[in-house]
Parts: C-alpha cells; structure tokens; sequence
C-alpha cells in the first residue's frame, strides 16, 4: 500500500490496525562512471515496496535527495545540507505523528545519510517531548540500511570480494541493473581505483577519488546478482519490520 496512491480514508482505516509506516531513503548522488545518479533512492524504494507487499504495511513517498555534499563535484548531483534535511525529517515525522503514526522505519540507501537521520530522530524526539499529542511518547524510528543487511554483505563479499568497495559498488549497480534494465551503462573502468581516502569536501573528494567509485569494480554487476540482493534484502528487512512493530 503506498501513501500517495492511497485516499485519507484507506489511511485512518489502516491506522486503526497498525501504527507502522515504512520511510524510503536515498540520496541524488554520481555512482562512477557506469552506477545510475539515481541508484541510492531507486534502491531504496524498490526494497521498501517489497516490505510494504510482504507486510502489508503502508510504503511513504521517497525522500530522494540527501546529504551527498562531497559528491557534489560531479555533475548531476544534488544535496541537502544535514542541517535541511533534518528538518525535511523533523516536519515529516511531525505531520504523520499528528495522523496517529508511531513506528517508523527508515530503509535507507545511502551511507552519507546515516549521522544525519540518527540527530533528525533526536531532534524530534526532544520536540514531541514538548508537545501535548496523542502516543508521542510511542514513537520510535529505526534506521535499516539494506547495503548493511548480513544476508546481503555475506552474498556481496562472496561474489566480488575486495572489489565490492564502498561507493558505486557493484551490488548496488546490479540491483539498478535489475529493476532498471533498460538504463544499464557501459563505461571503460580503470583497473586502478582509489580506496581508503578520508571525506572532505566536493573537490578534494574528486581530486582523491577521480571517477567517482571509492575500490569498487562495478564491471562485476549483473541484473541476475541485483534480484538475489533485492531478494535477500526485502526478506530480512521484512523480518526486522515485523520485529520494529512488535517491540515497546
């Protein structure tokens, strides 16, 4: 059940059954020369409408911009500042808690979110401390990022090893590569890539890290790699949803 397909009405009846709401996450970001722009918030949907299907649990519209400033040397790249988003996050949260929401769940799908997404959730729950509204004492938000799931590491580290890397990897170039196949690119891939260097700004970042990837191979990628990770991922994070709504 998605949010912006649904009427007010199929909302407040599926509130009176359950408090949960999945929150995908991405980001607006280069992914090297081969990884869709868009691939962190692609990735993100897909994997969260799979456990809206699996759960029967209303999937929220994707907040596809994040904090991706130090990719943002690269053309086509779009970022929130933390300090914005954390009040993209706080007003949202704000605005559903209001509806009669309390469990939230964030399937993100961008590293560079993380620190952000974790001050929003304390920031707003110090502000619903200072509100008198119904169950905001309830409300609770987890952070599932699907890169991080086990089940979806352990078939990354099997297929590609060292070469899976850490941005513009290629088990999220397969996952685009599945669910989009019609948007696969071909891009001539040096053998040489640049790992291990700290994040500064936009510049610095494309000066250390050239192409974009940070010691990934997405050569590796395949769409049929890409449905084992969607796979994996929407089973385990399914698992943790239902857990996230069963919990104090």
């Amino acid at each position: 059940m998605l949010l912006h397909l649904s009427t007010w009405l199929e909302v407040e009846a599926y509130l009176s059954r359950s408090q949960g709401l999945i929150i995908p996450i991405g980001s607006t970001e280069q992914h090297g020369p081969t990884g869709l722009i868009g691939t962190d918030a692609i990735c993100a949907e897909a994997i969260a409408r799979g456990i809206g299907e699996a759960t029967q649990a209303i999937v929220a519209p994707t907040i596809n911009v994040g904090m991706a400033l130090h990719h943002t040397a690269f053309p086509g790249s779009i970022s929130l500042r933390p300090s914005t988003l954390m009040l993209v996050i706080r007003d949202s949260l704000m605005s559903l808690v209001r509806a009669g929401f309390t469990k939230f769940f964030f399937v993100n799908g961008h590293g560079g979110n993380i620190a952000t997404l974790k001050a929003a959730f304390s920031e707003t729950y110090l502000d619903l401390a200072n509100l008198n509204l119904p169950q905001s004492d309830r409300v609770q938000c987890r952070l599932a990022n699907w890169f991080m799931c086990g089940s979806v590491y352990g078939l990354a580290k099997s297929l590609y090893g060292d070469q899976e890397g850490s941005h513009a990897t290629p088990s999220e170039v397969a996952l685009t590569q599945y669910l989009h196949p019609e948007a696969i690119k071909q891009a001539p891939l040096s053998p040489q890539v640049a790992s291990g260097q700290p994040i500064y700004g936009a510049i610095d970042f494309r000066r250390r890290y050239s192409d974009g990837r940070m010691g990934s191979n997405p050569a590796l990628a395949t769409p049929e790699h890409g449905k084992q990770f969607y796979d994996l991922a929407v089973k385990e994070l399914s698992e943790g949803y239902l857990k996230f709504l069963s919990e104090d």
